[in-house]
């Protein structure tokens, strides 16, 4: 049976950092799921935006949806750029907010806009490298500064270390928050070590993961969130009880016991996320 015209098509093209596939969700009119050398990065829903499909956005979304009154607008730094995930979410939940982004792959951005636009949404794209980005923002003018950075499947070491956690403080106002996607597997040793960096800057610090990534039994997603301020960490275990794959929050004791002895990461030891086990993302 030959295709419907109407319906819409993959669309697949070389860009900075390698082969960025945009993938039409047939059983979803309007989904759109972006992949780059096989390793899914964003899904988006031009239909709902408030549509969540990964696991790890659903943290970032209730993380958005717990640090400011409801609708409330907010002044977001989105460090990594994808299909916009998130600033689409945060223009239709919170109407008015002042959102720029950063992304390193400026073909990638020209990919995203020609296909799936976001025109008319108080969202501005800019290309260059993330630290760059944060180094250049407007000082204490953000609510939330959001680090979701990945080169294929592993976060660059230069966005990994005290003195870059250092700058997203600077960016933040005094109330606001640091939110960092980042992802390991047994034995947490990245993660810990991350940790440690944003426990160094931060007075108040959680990380959020499924119990199996927390345990050590598969590779994953967790969210490291950081604040000069107390965190809503009532609010977000709530949410987090009620998604399909609950996450756990651990903060306060349980976190200094997770992150043990590992030591802050600095820009003279930084390196980047380890190598995801075959199979753990990819999904051809």
């Amino acid at each position: 049976m030959p295709n419907d015209p109407a319906e819409p098509l993959p669309v697949l093209r070389e860009t900075a950092f390698g082969t960025a596939k945009l993938m039409p969700d047939l059983d979803c009119p309007g989904g759109w799921l972006l992949t780059v050398d096989g390793t899914p990065q964003s899904y988006v829903d031009l239909t709902d935006p408030q549509h969540l499909e990964f696991e790890y956005t659903h943290r970032l979304g209730h993380l958005a949806d717990t640090v400011a009154p409801p609708g409330a607008p907010l002044a977001v730094l989105h460090l990594g750029g994808g299909a916009l995930t998130l600033p689409r979410y945060l223009a239709a939940t919170r109407p008015g907010s002042r959102q720029l982004v950063g992304e390193a792959d400026g073909p990638l951005v020209e990919l995203v806009a020609e296909v799936l636009p976001w025109d008319g949404q108080g969202i501005e794209v800019t290309v260059g490298d993330a630290r760059e980005v944060l180094a250049t923002a407007e000082p204490g003018g953000h609510d939330l500064v959001v680090a979701d950075v990945f080169r294929g499947s592993r976060t660059p070491g230069h966005l990994t270390s005290v003195e870059f956690v250092r700058l997203a403080a600077a960016a933040l106002r005094p109330d606001g928050v640091y939110a960092a996607n980042l992802a390991d597997g047994a034995p947490l040793d990245f993660a810990r070590a991350q940790a440690a960096t944003v426990r160094a800057v931060f007075p108040h610090t959680c990380l959020l993961a499924e119990p199996s990534v927390l345990r050590g039994r598969r590779f994953g997603n967790l969210l490291l969130v950081g604040s000069h301020r107390e965190l809503p960490a009532a609010a977000l275990t709530r949410r987090l009880a009620g998604d399909p794959f609950p996450a756990r929050l651990v903060d306060g004791p349980e976190l200094r016991r997770l992150t043990g002895t590992a030591d802050p990461v600095t820009d003279a030891d930084a390196r980047p996320s380890p190598v995801p086990p075959a199979g753990a993302f990819s999904i051809g």
